[in-house]
């Protein structure tokens, strides 16, 4: 493994124990603690390399002008590049796939017409009027508050992460499971929350690509 891959979870751990000091607090909810379980570092190290990976399951939008559901037919992360593939009837989408990086994206509608953009969540919004928070989804997704930004963790009388607060999101852990023999429980079902929006996700299987190769 080269030497910046294996510095870049540091620096993302570094960052996101930075920026956890900084958020502005407020009330915690009955029950929750905002004090990390014990091994709590270490678990965020661990998740912070498990970046290849793919995942498939179910997702779901509501928000104030319309709503909908979605098969993820696949969720391939490769390190910082992702692609996405769903299947909705929901206004036409069909298959819809999304293919990028941080600050890109190309979405490729199921008619075969492609788009390009450096604002992910705008043209997405645009094509198929959802509201994701993609980039932030592919740490959220395992559990880890997105780097370069405030946050708050709150974690249950179980020591299990409960919510991640940031960027005017609230992310709910609803379940946990033992997906992967070599890494921690990952996140079954989370729900996100911003306003009157929410995004719910659903996960059926995850797989180490890593590990597979």
């Amino acid at each position: 493994m080269a030497a910046g891959a294996r510095l870049f979870p540091t620096l993302v751990l570094a960052a996101l124990l930075q920026a956890c000091t900084t958020i502005q607090l407020e009330p915690l909810p009955e029950g929750m603690t905002d004090q990390p379980p014990p091994g709590w570092a270490d678990r965020t190290r661990q998740l912070s390399r498990f970046n290849q990976w793919e995942l498939s399951g179910k997702l779901a939008v509501r928000q104030p002008t319309d709503s909908g559901t979605a098969l993820i037919n696949h969720w391939i992360q490769d390190g910082e590049a992702y692609d996405l593939a769903l299947s909705s009837s929901f206004l036409g989408m069909g298959s819809t796939s999304l293919k990028g990086v941080p600050g890109f994206i190309e979405l490729t509608l199921p008619n075969g017409d492609t788009y390009r953009s450096n604002e992910p969540e705008e043209l997405v919004e645009a094509a198929t009027g959802w509201q994701l928070p993609l980039e932030n989804l592919v740490w959220w997704i395992r559990g880890l508050p997105a780097p370069g930004g405030d946050f708050r963790l709150l974690f249950d009388e179980q020591n299990q992460l409960a919510i991640i607060r940031q960027a005017g999101w609230e992310i709910r852990y609803d379940r946990w499971q033992d997906f992967l023999a070599d890494y921690p429980e990952l996140p079954a079902r989370i729900t996100a929350l911003k306003g009157e929006k929410r995004v719910r996700m659903v996960i059926g299987q995850w797989r180490d690509l890593e590990k597979e190769q």
